[in-house]
């Protein structure tokens, strides 16, 4: 048996809570660099010519953030301790503001998702007729507004300011997880469910009789429809199962996701929960819904 000075022992117990916190600094450097290439892909994919909306201005200002994110943890692992505006850092400060990031993320589903519908609403009943111009900067004012209402709730709020006080006090960092995403995700799957039930087998026929073609050099599903008036094509027993189809057809695999997320309560961390293709999932919810409530506009 070999035995240890107990000097020795006190150095290891020293350097593996050294050693601690810069695994999960850089397992965070990980997780948060994973999830600005998945907000890049997305991006990078949408259609040059798509129409602008609030949804797109929000997801922009969103891989901003993360991206700020980013640096500043990295700052902050690189230097461990430095001033800067009469401001300490330290190591501590990156849970710090994981905690904020996560409180921020999580509060921010509702009001993008109402704001959100109340866009594409207010598109579909054309009562705004403003210019492009017009529109962008209205749209960067309402994402910078949400975000500033947000972040100072989140600051202001007693009860996250005495959680984040508490866990910087006792260097403890526990990540928030929101109850809004898991609301609005099992919303959406219990509304999807129900549309497939009620037109299942008009789904399943029009699946079989699915055609893919090109239009405007772009690939589009295209439902072979028999001669019926236009008031029966275009009303919502005839729409529900061509939205469905387009909507299974494009999120399936993400629709089984959160499925699975929801069914195993799984608990994701909400600074990874809210990202760009989470945020184009809810906008292809919405636009289908808000389509089929305005199917005579269309």
């Amino acid at each position: 048996m070999t035995s240890f000075s107990s000097d020795s022992c006190s150095f290891q117990n020293q350097l593996q809570k050294t050693n601690q916190p810069l695994d999960a600094t850089f397992l965070l450097f990980l997780i948060v660099l994973g999830k600005i290439l998945l907000n890049i892909l997305p991006l990078g994919m949408r259609r040059k010519n798509s129409y602008q909306n609030f949804m797109q201005c929000f997801c922009v200002s969103l891989a901003f953030v993360d991206f700020l994110f980013l640096v500043s943890i990295s700052i902050i692992s690189y230097f461990r301790d430095f001033v800067l505006l009469g401001i300490r850092f330290t190591k501590y400060h990156i849970s710090l503001f994981a905690q904020i990031i996560s409180f921020t993320y999580g509060f921010l589903h509702y009001p993008v998702f109402l704001v959100s519908c109340i866009d594409y609403c207010l598109n579909f009943s054309k009562l705004t007729k403003l210019s492009s111009k017009c529109q962008k900067v209205f749209y960067f004012l309402a994402v910078i507004l949400i975000w500033i209402s947000v972040l100072a709730y989140v600051l202001g709020e007693p009860g996250i300011y005495q959680s984040l006080k508490a866990q910087t006090i006792s260097y403890q960092c526990s990540i928030y997880v929101s109850i809004q995403s898991y609301c609005l995700s099992l919303s959406m799957m219990i509304i999807l469910f129900m549309a497939f039930i009620t037109s299942w087998s008009e789904v399943i026929t029009l699946v079989q009789a699915i055609q893919i073609t090109s239009y405007m050099n772009e690939p589009i599903l295209y439902f072979p429809s028999s001669s019926l008036p236009s008031y029966i094509v275009n009303s919502k027993r005839i729409l529900l199962p061509r939205l469905t189809v387009c909507f299974l057809g494009t999120w399936l695999p993400f629709v089984l996701l959160q499925v699975f997320i929801l069914l195993l309560k799984v608990q994701i961390p909400a600074y990874i929960e809210l990202n760009i293709p989470w945020l184009y999932f809810v906008n292809s919810f919405l636009n289908a819904t808000i389509c089929w409530f305005n199917c005579h506009k269309l």
